[in-house]
C-alpha cells in the first residue's frame, strides 16, 4: 500500500467485517482503538524482545521506576511487557480475548491510559461473542502502521478520514478541519514570524482548546520543521470527546513528546491549563452548537471574576458557544514584555454568525466591543463555500495578535479568499472545494501585503462601530365619549378586578357587591357624558372627566382613571401630543424606533440629516444609547451585477421559441 487512500480503504475493509453486529456509525470504536494498538504494536516491535529481557531484570521494581528504564530500551515514551504482540496474539485462537486483554494490560500506564478512553473492553467481549475478534486483529495484523511506512501526519488524515467515515450524517458543527485550511491558518499565523524561522534550535509553544485528534498541532509543528528544522514548537491541547483525545495522545507519544500536554475536558467548564499562556493558538470551535452543559461554570466565572477571568467581555446567547472559545483564547496571549516582545497570535475558524449576531449591548456584540477596541483583531479572511465534510456554510479564519506591527495599528483587513479553489473531481460529503498549494500561496501574499485592492480591504477600527440610539415619537390621542368606548372599558383589569375579591364568606361578597355598585357608577357617569365630541388634547379631556365624577361624588384612584382614558381614547395623528408630569412629549411605543449611527459620525448632525426630515416631531432618547460592534463582511465586497434589459430577455425568449418550433418540425415529420 502506498499511497494514503491504499491505507485508508484497506482499513475501511476491515471495518465492514463488522457488518451485522455493528452499525456503521459504531464502526469506530472497533476501529480507532485497533489502530491506535497496532500503531503502538508496529513501533515497539524492534525493542519488544530486549524490552522483555529488561522486565524480567527489573520486574520487582514500583512500575514508574521500571517504566524509565524500559522506556530507554523501548527508545519511546511507553513501553510494552507482555509476552503478545498482533502475530502472536494469532497462534492461539481459542483465547485470543483473553491474550489480547494481556497485551493491553502489558503496557506501561501512559499508552493504557490512552486505550482506556476507548472503553475498548465492551468491543473485545461483543467481538469474541460475534466470532470476530480473530479476524480483526489479523486484517489488523497485515498492515505496517510503523511512522516510518506511515508518517505521524498522514496517520492523523487516516484517522480523520476514517472518523469523516463513520460520522457521514454527524451534525454540522461537529466537523474536522480539511488540512489545507489548517496549512492556510499556519500560513497566516507565521506570517512574517522571523523569529521562529531563523533562530536555531529555537522552542515556542502553540495551544489548541478544541484539539481533536490533535491535526491542527501536527500541520502547524510540519509548517514550522519545514522552514526551519531545529525549532520545537511544543503542542498543548485540549478534548472532550474521549476517542478524539485519545488518538491525539496516542500521536503525541509516538512523537516523543509529553503525554501530559493534551488534557481531557470541556474547556469552557474546566481549562485544564488554566496558569499557562502561549506563544501561539489555533482551533476551529464547534459552529452553533450550545454551551449549555457548562453554562454554570462559564456564567460562575463571569460573575465572580469579570475581566480576572476568561469571559469578562461578555455572554453570547446559549446556543453558540464559538465567541466563548474566542474569549479563552484570547487570555491565554503572553503579555508583551521584555522576555516576550512579540506577544502572541492566534487563528480561529468561525462561521458567519460571530461576524454580525446580536444587537448593541448584547454578549457577542460586547464581546467584538472589547476585541476591536482592544485592537487585537488584525485580520479576517473568508474562506470559499463548501470546505468542510459536513457543512457547505461560509467559514472566516480570523487572525488576532496583541502585538500588531506598526503598520497595522488601529485597523483591520478583511480578505476576499472565496474565489480561490478547485473543485474536488469528487466530493466527500458537503465537501466539493478544496485549497491548492497555489490558493494558500495567493490569499497568503494578499493577506502579507496588507493593500487595498479587489479581493482586500483595510478599515480603521471604529469603521466596524455603530451607536445605537432610540428614537422616539410622541402619543397623540383623540378622546370621545360614545357606547363602543364606553364597553372597551369593561375590558379593562383594573375595572374587571372591582367585581373580584380575595376575601373568603360575607366579607368577600360585601366586597365584590361595592366593586359593582362602582363599576354601575362609573358607567352611568359615562352615558351621561356622552354627547359624540371628540376631545384632541388629553389635559382637556380629563378636566372634563375629573369634574363629572367630582359631580357625582364619585373617588377613583389612579389606576381605575388610566382605564378610563385607555378605553375612550383612539391614536389621532392630527391630535395633540400627549405631555408627562413634567410637561415633556410622552412617547408612543408603537413609533418608536432605533438608529444605528456610525461610531464615526456626530450623532446630532446624523439626526438632523437622516431623520428629522421624515419624523419632524421625533426625538432621540439619549439615556438609550449603546455602543455595538459588527462585521459586515460581505457588504463590502458586494459588487453589483447590471440586470439585463427587457429587449435582450425578449430576444432571447424569441431565439428560444424558434428553436422549440424547428426541433417540433422535425418530431412531427
Amino acid at each position: 500500500m502506498i499511497n494514503f487512500n491504499d491505507k485508508v480503504n484497506f482499513i475501511w475493509s476491515i471495518a465492514e467485517i463488522l457488518r451485522g453486529p455493528y452499525k456503521k456509525e459504531d464502526y469506530g470504536k472497533v476501529v480507532l482503538p485497533m489502530a491506535v494498538l497496532r500503531r503502538f504494536d508496529c513501533v515497539l516491535a524492534e525493542t519488544k524482545e530486549d524490552v522483555l529481557k529488561q522486565y524480567e531484570k527489573y520486574k520487582h521494581l514500583p512500575e514508574e521506576s521500571r517504566d524509565e528504564i524500559l522506556n530507554r530500551t523501548s527508545k519511546e515514551k511507553f513501553n510494552n511487557v507482555s509476552s503478545y504482540d498482533f502475530q502472536k496474539l494469532l497462534s492461539d485462537s481459542d483465547n485470543i480475548a483473553d491474550n489480547l486483554r494481556d497485551y493491553i494490560n502489558g503496557f506501561s500506564q501512559t499508552a493504557r491510559d490512552i486505550i482506556d478512553y476507548f472503553n475498548f473492553e465492551t468491543q473485545i467481549e461483543k467481538m469474541d461473542r460475534n466470532d470476530l475478534l480473530y479476524l480483526v486483529v489479523k486484517r489488523f495484523s497485515e498492515i505496517d502502521l510503523h511512522p516510518d511506512k506511515v508518517s505521524n501526519i498522514e496517520m492523523g488524515y487516516i484517522f480523520e478520514e476514517l472518523i469523516r467515515r463513520f460520522n457521514e450524517h454527524a451534525e454540522a458543527g461537529d466537523h474536522y478541519t480539511p488540512r489545507e485550511v489548517i496549512r492556510l491558518m499556519s500560513h497566516l499565523l507565521f506570517i512574517n514570524d522571523d523569529e521562529v524561522f531563523t533562530t536555531e534550535g529555537i522552542t515556542k509553544t502553540i495551544y489548541d482548546p478544541c484539539a481533536g485528534t490533535g491535526g491542527m498541532g501536527s500541520v502547524a509543528q510540519e509548517y514550522i520543521r519545514d522552514h526551519n528544522p531545529s525549532a520545537n514548537l511544543k503542542f498543548f491541547g485540549q478534548e472532550f470527546n474521549e476517542e478524539s483525545y485519545a488518538i491525539s495522545k496516542a500521536d503525541i507519544l509516538i512523537k516523543g513528546g509529553e503525554a501530559k500536554n493534551v488534557a481531557f475536558g470541556n474547556t469552557l467548564s474546566s481549562d485544564q491549563f488554566s496558569d499557562q499562556k502561549f506563544d501561539y493558538l489555533i482551533t476551529n470551535p464547534p459552529f452553533g452548537v450550545e454551551w449549555k452543559p457548562a453554562k454554570k461554570a462559564v456564567n460562575d466565572e463571569y460573575e465572580n471574576l469579570g475581566y480576572q477571568g476568561r469571559f469578562g467581555a461578555g455572554l453570547p446567547r446559549i446556543n453558540d458557544g464559538q465567541l466563548l472559545f474566542l474569549q479563552h483564547l484570547v487570555s491565554k496571549m503572553k503579555p508583551v514584555s521584555e522576555e516576550n516582545p512579540n506577544g502572541s497570535r492566534l487563528a480561529i475558524v468561525f462561521n458567519g454568525s460571530p461576524l454580525f449576531t446580536g444587537d448593541a449591548g448584547s454578549g457577542e456584540s460586547n464581546i467584538r466591543k472589547y476585541m476591536i477596541e482592544n485592537d487585537l483583531v488584525e485580520g479576517i479572511v473568508a474562506l470559499p463555500d463548501q470546505m468542510f465534510y459536513n457543512t457547505g456554510i461560509s467559514t472566516y479564519i480570523w487572525i488576532l495578535t496583541n502585538h500588531k506591527p506598526n503598520y497595522r495599528e488601529g485597523e483591520i483587513q478583511l480578505v476576499d479568499g472565496t474565489k480561490f479553489f478547485k473543485k474536488m473531481k469528487k466530493s466527500l460529503g458537503e465537501k466539493r472545494h478544496e485549497l491548492s498549494d497555489d490558493d494558500i500561496n495567493k490569499i497568503t501574499k494578499l493577506y502579507g501585503e496588507f493593500k487595498g485592492n479587489e479581493y482586500c480591504k483595510i478599515f480603521d477600527n471604529e469603521d466596524f462601530g455603530y451607536q445605537k440610539v432610540t428614537v422616539e415619537r410622541p402619543l397623540r390621542l383623540n378622546f370621545k365619549i360614545d357606547q363602543e368606548r364606553i364597553n372597551r372599558l369593561y375590558d379593562e383589569k383594573a375595572f374587571q378586578n372591582l367585581a373580584k375579591s380575595k376575601k373568603k364568606g360575607e366579607a368577600g361578597q360585601k366586597e365584590v357587591a361595592g366593586g359593582e355598585k362602582l363599576q354601575n357608577q362609573m358607567i352611568e357617569t359615562l352615558n351621561r357624558l356622552e354627547d359624540g365630541s371628540i376631545y384632541k388634547n388629553r389635559e382637556e379631556f380629563r378636566g372634563v372627566l375629573d369634574k363629572a365624577f367630582k359631580q357625582a361624588a364619585i373617588k377613583l384612584n389612579a389606576m381605575l382613571k388610566k382605564a378610563i382614558l385607555n378605553a375612550l381614547s383612539e391614536k389621532d395623528e392630527t391630535a395633540d401630543m400627549c405631555l408627562d408630569k413634567k410637561g415633556n412629549p410622552e412617547p408612543d411605543p408603537d413609533l418608536r424606533d432605533t438608529e444605528n449611527v456610525p461610531l464615526k459620525e456626530d450623532i446630532d448632525e446624523y439626526f438632523e440629516r437622516e431623520v428629522k426630515p421624515h419624523v419632524p416631531d421625533a426625538w432621540m432618547d439619549r439615556d438609550s444609547i449603546k455602543i455595538g460592534y459588527e462585521i459586515p463582511f460581505t457588504r463590502h465586497f458586494y459588487q453589483y451585477t447590471k440586470l439585463r434589459s427587457s429587449e435582450e430577455i425578449t430576444e432571447e425568449i424569441r431565439e428560444l421559441e424558434e428553436s422549440i418550433m424547428e426541433k417540433l418540425k422535425k418530431v412531427l415529420k
